[in-house]
């Protein structure tokens, strides 16, 4: 994950700024929907990280494991994405 090792973090980052964000949403009692809508947001940062994660995985892990003849990589990207349905 080297390649994109700063994006992830950088993403990551927002998320957990989101999540402080919508503790005190919470905390302040704020209206629901504005709640709601920060909770997709993260929902959605996190989907996108999550995705770069796999797509870098395949790219180098998965890539490897194919020119060695390993499947196991290839079953563990399958279960990965059967979890994002």
């Amino acid at each position: 994950m080297t390649k994109d090792h700063d994006q992830v973090k950088k993403y990551l980052s927002i998320a957990k700024g989101q999540l402080e964000g919508i503790i005190r949403m919470v905390e302040e009692d704020r209206y629901c929907i504005d709640i709601s809508d920060q909770l997709m947001a993260t929902r959605a940062i996190l989907k996108k990280t999550n995705n770069l994660i796999l797509k870098n995985h395949i790219d180098h892990c998965v890539r490897n494991a194919i020119i060695n003849g390993d499947e196991e990589k290839i079953d563990e990207v399958i279960k990965a994405l059967e979890k994002q349905i």
